[in-house]
């Protein structure tokens, strides 16, 4: 079998388990520290959408989209270093969350279409 990275064996246990669970928690904090309790918080909160052409992640901000694990915010931008797969942005790591635990608020719309009221 394959080594397994931390990021992925929480996404593991987190699919398995349907559910943020106490461990679960624990291991995404301890690997993502501020980034991975921030996306927990938006999880809770309901900020992952889901539209027909993209991701996206209500931040404090602005809206953030998500795609292949790259994202549109800043802290993509400047501070992460694309090769450690660690290094997440809390926008991403929030998508990973919910698509696992079944908590993303899908819209049969178009993204695009929305930008055009905002």
């Amino acid at each position: 079998m394959p080594d397994v990275t931390p990021v992925e064996r929480w996404q593991a246990q987190l699919e398995e388990a349907g559910e943020l669970t106490p461990d679960v928690v624990q291991q995404i904090s301890r690997l993502h520290g501020d980034r991975g309790v921030q996306a927990i918080e938006a999880v809770g909160e309901n900020r992952v959408k889901s539209y027909r052409d993209f991701t996206i992640v209500v931040g404090y901000d602005d809206e953030y989209i998500i795609e292949n694990e790259g994202c549109t915010c800043k802290d993509s931008e400047y501070n992460l270093d694309a090769d450690d797969p660690t290094e997440l942005c809390w926008h991403v790591l929030a998508v990973a969350i919910a698509r696992r635990v079944g908590h993303v608020d899908y819209h049969d719309m178009w993204y695009s279409e929305v930008r055009e009221f905002l």
